[in-house]
C-alpha cells in the first residue's frame, strides 16, 4: 500500500482512515471469498445433517421442493418451517433457521441475500367474476378480496400500478398460503393477486381466468438469504450454492 494501516495504542491497534478506506472498498469481495472458500470445503467434507429452512409455504412447496433433491440425495436432512418475511428474517438473523426464502428484500446488514426467482404478479378470478365488465376499476373494488395479508402487500402494488383508487379494502379472507386462497377463487368466490407461477395452470385448465390489467401487471423477487458466518459450516455452504445454482437453472 505504500501507508501505514494501523496505528499503535497503549492497548493494541487502531486502523488508520487508509485502512478505513481500504476495508470499504475490498468489504463485498472478502464475503464473496469466504463463500467461496465455504463451497470449496463444504465439496471435500462430509457435509451430513440437518438443514433448517423457513420461507414462504406456498413458495415452498411448489418451487423450492423441486431443488431439494440434491440435497438429499448427498445425505442433509431438510426440516422446513413457514413464515411471512419478517419472521423469516428473525429465524435466520436468530440462528434458528440456516437459509431463509423471502419475498422482501434484505434491508438487515447482518444478512446477505440472493434473488433465486421473479415472476410476474396477476390478479385472477373465477371464470364468472368480472366478465365483461364495463368499468374495471370500480367493480374489481366491490368484489370480495382474498388476500396474503391485512397489509395489502401484493395487492397495493398491483393496484398502484394499475392507478386503481381506493379509500379502504377489507379482505373478506387473510391467509399466508396463497393456495388456500387460490382454492376458493377456484370455487368462484371472489378475486385476488398472486404470483403467476401459482395459477397459470388453473389459468390453462379455465379454472381461473387472469384480469386483464388496466396498465400492467407488477412483479416478485424471493431472496434466498442467509447469515455470512453461517456459511463457515459446509452443510450450510454447500446448501446455499446448490439451491442458488438450482434455481437459477431450472427456469
Amino acid at each position: 500500500m505504500g501507508r501505514p494501516l494501523f496505528e499503535r495504542q497503549a492497548h493494541g491497534v487502531m486502523p488508520t482512515a487508509a485502512a478505513d478506506d481500504l476495508a470499504a472498498d475490498i468489504g463485498n469481495s472478502l464475503d464473496t471469498a469466504e463463500s467461496a472458500l465455504s463451497s470449496a470445503r463444504a465439496r471435500s467434507m462430509d457435509v451430513s445433517g440437518t438443514l433448517q429452512i423457513i420461507g414462504h409455504a406456498d413458495f415452498m412447496a411448489e418451487k423450492l421442493s423441486a431443488e431439494l433433491l440434491p440435497l438429499l440425495e448427498s445425505g442433509i436432512r431438510v426440516h422446513m418451517h413457514s413464515g411471512d418475511g419478517p419472521l423469516v428474517a428473525q429465524m435466520v438473523i436468530e440462528g434458528h433457521c440456516d437459509l431463509g426464502v423471502t419475498a422482501h428484500p434484505v434491508t438487515d446488514p447482518r444478512l446477505k441475500g440472493e434473488v433465486i426467482f421473479q415472476d410476474r404478479v396477476v390478479a385472477v378470478a373465477a371464470p364468472a367474476r368480472l366478465h365483461n365488465s364495463a368499468d374495471f376499476s370500480a367493480d374489481v373494488i366491490k368484489e370480495p378480496l382474498l388476500a396474503y395479508d391485512l397489509k395489502l402487500s401484493l395487492i397495493d402494488h398491483w393496484l398502484d400500478k394499475n392507478r386503481i383508487k381506493y379509500q379502504t379494502l377489507l379482505p373478506a379472507v387473510v391467509g399466508q398460503d396463497l393456495r388456500g386462497m387460490r382454492s376458493l377463487l377456484c370455487g368462484g368466490f371472489g378475486w385476488s393477486v398472486m404470483p403467476a407461477f401459482l395459477c397459470q395452470a388453473q389459468i390453462a385448465q379455465g379454472e381461473l381466468v387472469m384480469l386483464d390489467a388496466p396498465v400492467g401487471d407488477s412483479e416478485i423477487r424471493y431472496h434466498l438469504i442467509w447469515l455470512p458466518s453461517a456459511l463457515r459450516q459446509p452443510r450450510i455452504a454447500h446448501a446455499r450454492q446448490a439451491l442458488v445454482w438450482g434455481m437459477n437453472n431450472s427456469h
